[in-house]
């Protein structure tokens, strides 16, 4: 028998995107909650039980609503809020992210899936930390470019009104008071101590990160240049089919030289790490789809895993 998938909130950005990603493939069935009793308990309760796999993609407090609703023990759960990434008995939901967690994900019952801020900044610093190459105690600063389509249903529809506002026309950096919902699950997940200062700004285009972390040869432990970190990047992810590290950036290397877009991965599954410097100073750089491997992507993936199916089904790669 074909497993039997739930996708519970799938009107909003994440769950439309997830249902796209499932639509024509034969090797699972889908359960369709009716538009008129999307909210409604019982009929979420029935169809949440029936599921071999559910899709949560709620607010919060919805997503631990519908957990409780789960009676079946095999039942299993892919969390895309924020609610779990933290939580006991749940698994951060990143298989290239240690050696181990591919398999922990295949196994799991209940598995969260990484915030799209948190998937740029551990893809480029848990490498680095796993090889003592950054002491946990190091405090790192970073930006993150995103588009709007991060901000969901509310602000895609603000930025796409006629008569949207003149502010909206620029960057807008948010995250003011250092407490960004990301920054919990960075700590969890990256061995490091110390909170990063973190800006993220919103901007003017519909997908896709650009998030940067600067580093000078004063915060490493030992001697090592630019070309070492990537080297350092290149061995973690090598044989992964989602996550690249190419030869050691140029400003020519790009596809305008001179500036480095954040939309080059908009509509696929890749992450490509870009490491540029002369030595001393290192600007890493983790581009990929907020809505793809930051997001819906990312949750199809671990779906694949989950249910012993090919990890790359339905999800697309730049080569």
């Amino acid at each position: 028998m074909k497993p039997i998938v739930f996708i519970d909130g799938r009107e909003g950005t994440t769950g439309l995107q997830i249902e796209e990603r499932l639509t024509g493939r034969t090797d699972i069935d889908q359960i369709i909650i009716p538009h008129h009793l999307r909210k409604d308990e019982a009929a979420r309760r029935e169809h949440l039980n029936a599921a071999d796999l559910v899709f949560l993609c709620l607010p919060d407090e919805a997503a631990r609503d519908s957990v409780a609703l789960i009676a079946n023990p095999k039942t299993r759960v892919i969390d895309a809020s924020t609610a779990h990434r933290t939580a006991p008995g749940w698994v951060y939901g990143f298989p290239e992210l240690t050696g181990t967690r591919r398999s922990e994900i295949r196994t799991a019952a209940r598995v969260s899936n990484p915030g799209c801020h948190s998937t740029g900044f551990l893809a480029l610093t848990v490498p680095l930390v796993a090889a003592q190459v950054l002491a946990p105690d190091t405090v790192l600063s970073c930006v993150s470019l995103t588009g709007y389509s991060g901000g969901g249903k509310a602000m895609i529809a603000q930025y796409q009104a006629a008569d949207r506002p003149e502010a909206l026309n620029a960057p807008r950096i948010y995250g003011l008071s250092f407490a960004h919902k990301h920054i919990p699950e960075i700590l969890a997940q990256s061995g490091l101590t110390e909170a990063p200062l973190f800006t993220p700004v919103v901007d003017d285009y519909y997908a896709g990160i650009a998030l940067t972390i600067p580093l000078h040869r004063r915060q490493l432990t030992g001697e090592l240049t630019s070309s070492d970190l990537r080297d350092i990047l290149a061995a973690h992810y090598q044989g992964e089919q989602f996550i690249s590290v190419p030869h050691f950036a140029s400003e020519e290397s790009l596809a305008a030289p001179g500036f480095m877009e954040a939309n080059a991965h908009v509509g696929t599954n890749t992450l490509e790490i870009l490491v540029f410097g002369d030595g001393d100073r290192t600007l890493l750089t983790a581009r990929f789809d907020n809505l793809g491997k930051g997001a819906s992507g990312a949750a199809v993936q671990n779906m694949n895993i989950m249910l012993g199916l090919p990890e790359a089904s339905q999800l697309t790669m730049n080569n």
